[in-house]
């Protein structure tokens, strides 16, 4: 099972869970079965064709997916996916 690390703004919907174990293949699968534990997470991390939102980031092992294959980023037992939304300021 991968860890996924759940940012604070999320974690009402993990029970307060900062890390969560998940099983799946791919982020997509990961993203599949965080919503499957935690109802609403998906909506809140993906648009409405299942694309990460443009203001969220998902990094498995310090890499952006954005850079690797995007939600079919291969995903192994020992990985470690973290969600991070994006800060604005000015």
């Amino acid at each position: 099972m991968a860890q996924v690390r759940i940012p604070t703004p999320l974690r009402r919907l993990t029970k307060g869970e900062a890390e969560v174990s998940v099983d799946g293949d791919t982020v997509a699968a990961i993203i599949d079965g965080l919503e499957a534990d935690y109802p609403g997470l998906k909506e809140r991390i993906c648009d409405d064709q299942g694309e990460v939102r443009r203001f969220v980031n998902i990094y498995v092992n310090d890499e952006d997916v954005r850079f690797l294959d995007g939600t079919e980023t291969k995903t192994g037992p020992d990985d470690i996916m973290s969600i991070i939304p994006a800060i604005a300021g000015g």
